[in-house]
């Protein structure tokens, strides 16, 4: 039994306003062609779908496309939702969807959604558990003593019966303690949403969602496959992929990862201007930061024609105390040019504003190219 392990694909989400349906696009494709090529015997999508508890139209048809032609190719698909989702979006049409093959949790309930597959060496039992909260879980479960995440999912877990002498997996969208973070991800303020690995120490193997970074946890049969894009700048090093578990008899299973290529690459680059300038023309998505002493008023502007996609633009020297101080580059457009140079000012003075005397040179100078200052 090979099953191919995903999350985290927030469809529909922007990275600085820009809208990366088409990179999204680009790797559900991809994900796709994996499954086909390496004979996936189904495929696991551990939550967050969506960006969005109210996706739009373009999120929704995109990832109805992509369900579409997996079940066109007779792969099962088993999908919970995650902490972005709504739960009710995410089932909506779940009992027709098992007819074509698309196994959807239906929410939060007192059992969690048992699967079965089957193959030459038994069955393989699939556990849907969708992300829930500790409020959410005394609710289900009124009679039980719930005050903590770990409370929650241990609670909900008791209620499946486990046959151990059978293959199971289970499908989560929670924090495990210890897994590695990137900005990217929400979490409660003091890690109030850990959860402890050995809740799930029955499981032959475990689909995490939640985390970005794929990444095993205390054993390899615990993972979070990660999210398929890059969705912030914390993720720049990260190797996007998905994970293949490849199942035989009980207790024997191997874990390896298929990578996956993007569209558009989040990458940061650092450098003197003229250094910066001299690299190759680039569309992805980039974190520019000049490390000039003097940068010149027009550095980004002169910068867009090399990476047309910079997000954000940084300087960082001695004015700025050593530390990169940046402008998102969405932010500028309402601004006047007053408002800019003052900004840009600041920026490249360690925060210092400018005087007076400074503001009205630089409006004198407008006025000599017949520019609105306001």
């Amino acid at each position: 039994m090979r099953i191919l392990h995903t999350s985290d694909l927030h469809i529909g989400k922007r990275l600085n306003d820009v809208n990366l349906i088409e990179d999204q696009k680009y790797v559900l494709e991809q994900i796709i062609n994996i499954a086909e090529n390496q004979k996936c015997d189904a495929v696991i999508i551990a939550g967050d779908v969506y960006d969005k508890s109210n996706p739009s139209a373009e999120a929704m048809t995109l990832f109805n496309d992509f369900i579409m032609s997996l079940s066109e190719r007779k792969i099962p698909v088993y999908i919970i939702s995650g902490n972005h989702d709504s739960q009710e979006r995410v089932a909506y049409f779940s009992g027709f969807a098992r007819n074509m093959g698309v196994y959807i949790s239906d929410g939060c309930k007192e059992t969690p959604d048992v699967y079965t597959l089957e193959d030459e060496y038994g069955k393989v039992n699939i556990c849907l558990l969708p992300f829930i909260k500790p409020v959410e879980a005394r609710r289900i479960l009124p009679d039980r003593k719930i005050e903590t995440y770990e409370d929650a999912v241990r609670e909900l877990i008791s209620n499946v019966e486990i046959n151990e002498s059978e293959r199971n997996i289970m499908v989560c969208h929670q924090y495990v303690t210890g897994a590695s973070l990137c900005d990217s991800e929400e979490l409660a303020i003091g890690g109030l949403d850990n959860i402890s690995a050995e809740l799930f120490d029955k499981f032959d193997y475990v689909a995490m969602g939640h985390i970005h970074g794929p990444q095993k946890i205390k054993r390899e049969t615990l993972r979070y496959s990660g999210s398929p894009l890059k969705y912030s700048f914390s993720e720049a090093n990260h190797k996007k992929s998905v994970t293949i578990a490849d199942f035989k008899e009980k207790g024997e299973i191997t874990v390896t990862t298929a990578p996956l290529e993007l569209l558009h690459d989040v990458r940061e680059v650092k450098g003197g201007l003229v250094q910066l300038m001299d690299m190759p023309y680039s569309e992805d998505y980039v974190r520019v930061t000049v490390t000039d002493e003097n940068v010149v008023p027009d550095a980004r502007i002169s910068l867009l024609t090399v990476f047309p996609n910079m997000m954000k633009f940084a300087v960082e020297n001695s004015k700025t105390a050593g530390q990169a101080e940046e402008i998102e580059l969405s932010s500028v457009e309402d601004r006047s040019p007053t408002e800019l140079f003052c900004d840009f000012y600041k920026f490249v003075n360690n925060n210092e504003p400018p005087t007076q005397e400074h503001i009205a040179l630089f409006n004198e100078a407008m006025e000599g190219l017949g520019e609105d200052k306001k």
